[in-house]
């Protein structure tokens, strides 16, 4: 008999928070698991937890998730309205980018996540993610400097919507990206419903 959908993420969850798979489980607090709605049909998938994440062992608490949070409550909804996770579970040291080992091993737990929750949309932030869920599925990719025209276009992949989006960290770096990607948070859930 299989365990019901809350269970196996639990289950799941504390898979992640004892993970030593890679170099990151020396140099993190805490491993931090995905958070909010299992039933939604939406999972957000970010890159990984920064420092202020590490330290609190929750998702999007820092710089960016004061950003991430203006970005989804001007949408209409709210952090509890979907699943979010991050494509790397464990903080990144001096919030450097991922090494393609590190993202091999910890990839298996957001493939998990998926099969467990089969969401309708899945909406990656910023490059990593896109270039992770993209691979994932087959779909054709831009190169690396063309990846900006991928974020608020959606893509089909048999019954999966596909939505790319910036991380809200872009926002940190140019505020000029604000209305677009203001734009692109409030179709979420519009998407979500079609």
């Amino acid at each position: 008999m299989s365990l019901p959908l809350n269970e196996n993420i639990q289950k799941l969850n504390q898979q992640i928070r004892v993970c030593t798979d890679c170099i990151l489980s020396q140099t993190r607090k805490y491993a931090i698991p995905g958070e909010g709605s299992i039933n939604s049909g939406i999972m957000l998938i970010a890159q990984s937890p920064g420092k202020i994440e590490d330290e609190a062992n929750k998702m999007f608490v820092g710089p960016s998730g004061t950003i991430f949070d203006k970005l989804v409550d001007s949408s209409g909804i709210s952090r509890h309205n979907f699943y979010m996770t991050n494509l790397i579970k464990c903080m990144l040291p001096n919030s450097r980018r991922p090494s393609h080992n590190e993202i091999k091993e910890c990839t298996k737990y957001v493939d998990k996540e998926i099969d467990l929750l089969q969401p309708k949309l899945i909406v990656p932030l910023g490059f990593h993610a896109t270039r992770y869920i993209f691979t994932k599925y087959n779909i054709p990719r831009p190169s690396k400097n063309d990846y900006h025209t991928l974020f608020g276009n959606v893509v089909r992949i048999g019954g999966i919507r596909i939505y790319p989006v910036r991380h809200p960290t872009a926002l940190l770096f140019n505020p000029g990206k604000k209305k677009t990607m203001e734009k692109n948070y409030k179709a979420i859930i519009n998407i979500s419903l079609k």
